[in-house]
């Protein structure tokens, strides 16, 4: 797997690091941003609270929607309950990269 910025290229899926605000008072994507440490994520907010994977669904459908891709080709693969997740989406790599670089300017 190879790592191009905010995300990881596998094959046949790309692995996507982004930083969760819930109660964010929307759903929505805020462009890529830098940790303390260096790290690029990509920077999300949902309206749906931190309960019961409340907000986890609603991230893996905003990020769907943004990307274009079906709610089932997204699934959160770490960070369930911390405010860093990895998040998989399955699809086309080049499809898929090209969609999410455009989000960089939010």
């Amino acid at each position: 797997m190879s790592e191009v910025g905010f995300l990881r290229v596998g094959a046949g899926h790309v692995v996507v690091q982004l930083r969760l605000t819930p109660k964010g008072g929307r759903d929505a994507l805020d462009g890529v941003g830098e940790l303390a440490d260096g790290r690029k994520v990509l920077l999300a907010r949902v309206r749906a609270a931190p309960d019961k994977g409340a907000a986890n669904a609603a991230v893996e459908a905003v990020v769907a929607k943004a990307v274009g891709v079906p709610r089932s080709a997204v699934s959160l693969i770490a960070g369930h309950t911390a405010r860093l997740r990895s998040l998989r989406i399955d699809g086309d790599v080049l499809e898929l990269v090209e969609r999410l670089h455009r989000l960089r300017a939010g």
